[in-house]
């Protein structure tokens, strides 16, 4: 029997890839036809990640070692370190190189083609697949991963239980433009990422410009608010402001892209459904306070893989029961994710939310400014990749957390 992997984002790619690995049939499928499609994606990642998650060389398209703050008063509050702290990646070629690693582990992979839907039995599934033009296959297979992103087309949106807020589903919504600059507009960006806060360039949220190769900036903004889904409009007249405002309006524009980021706090939903199993920003991998999701979903990758390879196994060869290898999967992601994660998406939540106001303006600029006295690069690196707040102890923690 072959497992199939809808989805071949970060997450499911990497998990066709070590699946495949362990002489696993494995098929993986994507509505996408090429790799450079619908590549929004801050992309950027700390320098211990390229190592860490076999981030492939060709991905990475800038280097950086520094961070620079616009606060809500148009205040430059900048960081550097004397090494390299983390890179930008280029999601097209991040992606073109995942499914390189997978096809060449022996991964099928078929492109244009989309998961209609899924029938679970006691022993496998009965998968409906649509390809280009309409056609139509049916295929059974042992096991059904989702990795379909915030989509979630095949585990579903998680169930909330006894009126918790646990599984409760934040969505943030983003847009994303690729500036072609030239040396002189590229000195005030390069080698550093550049957050803007406030109301002022977005309520709700953020905008940020990061350096890419050959010249080119990532220009976009995203915003996490307790109302509806924001339109396309109110995004873009934000967007243009920061671009402008920046004195980046007559740049030309090489791309144009959005997306949604979705993640619960609590991550208490179900990982698993019948014979499907859910992997990266299908079970909120995805982190909402900075939203950054790569890291995380190659992560929860690595941490199911094995465990499919468990279910390949005979029940005779294998000491646990589906369901209970499925649940240590599900409690190992709960545990490598740890105590900082919930925090964070409390954090998110309620700096986002209520950034919609001078009195919350103030309240950030006094963040900022106490980080500016009393943190270096490095610490920035800390608190926003490992989520460290700890470490800024009574000083800080109170303006995290909004109570001045």
């Amino acid at each position: 029997m072959t497992l199939l992997v809808a989805g071949a984002g970060p997450a499911g790619s990497r998990l066709a890839e070590r699946v495949a690995q362990q002489g696993i049939p494995v098929v993986l499928v994507d509505p996408l036809k090429a790799a450079e499609q619908n590549i929004f994606s801050s992309a950027a990642v700390p320098i211990e990640a390229l190592t860490d998650l076999n981030i492939p060389d060709e991905a990475v398209s800038s280097y950086w070692h520094g961070w620079q703050l616009v606060d809500p008063q148009g205040r430059s509050h900048q960081w550097f370190a004397a090494r390299d702290l983390g890179v930008v990646l280029d999601f097209g070629a991040l992606r073109k190189q995942l499914w390189l690693k997978a096809q060449q582990a022996g991964v099928e992979l078929l492109l244009g083609w989309r998961v209609k839907s899924v029938l679970s039995r006691q022993d496998g599934a009965d998968v409906e697949l649509q390809g280009p033009g309409g056609l139509r296959q049916t295929r059974s297979f042992e096991w059904v991963v989702d990795a379909t992103g915030h989509h979630r087309s095949l585990i579903g949106a998680p169930e909330r239980r006894n009126n918790s807020s646990a599984e409760e589903l934040l969505e943030g919504f983003g847009m994303e433009w690729i500036l072609q600059a030239d040396k002189n507009s590229m000195a005030v960006w390069s080698q550093r990422l550049t957050f803007f806060l406030g109301c002022h360039w977005m309520p709700h949220g953020y905008g940020w410009i990061f350096p890419m190769a050959n010249q080119q900036l990532k220009v976009g903004v995203c915003r996490l608010s307790p109302k509806s889904k924001p339109g396309l409009a109110s995004l873009s007249s934000f967007l243009k402001r920061l671009i402008s405002e920046n004195q980046l309006d007559t740049l030309p524009i090489l791309d144009r892209h959005g997306g949604v980021l979705s993640s619960t706090i609590g991550r208490r939903e179900a990982h698993s459904r019948g014979r499907i199993v859910a992997v990266g920003d299908a079970v909120s991998t995805a982190n909402l306070l900075g939203g950054e999701g790569i890291r995380h979903a190659l992560r929860s990758a690595e941490l199911l893989a094995p465990f499919l390879v468990a279910l390949f196994e005979s029940a005779h060869q294998r000491q646990c029961s589906d369901q209970k290898l499925l649940l240590e999967y599900e409690n190992l992601l709960r545990r490598r994710l740890g105590w900082r994660w919930n925090l964070s998406g409390r954090l998110a939540k309620r700096t986002w939310w209520g950034l919609c106001d001078q009195r919350a303006d103030r309240r950030l600029s006094r963040l900022i400014d106490g980080l500016s006295q009393r943190s270096s690069a490095e610490d920035l690196s800390a608190l926003l990749f490992e989520y460290r707040f700890e470490r800024y102890g009574l000083r800080l923690l109170p303006y995290l957390m909004g109570w001045r």
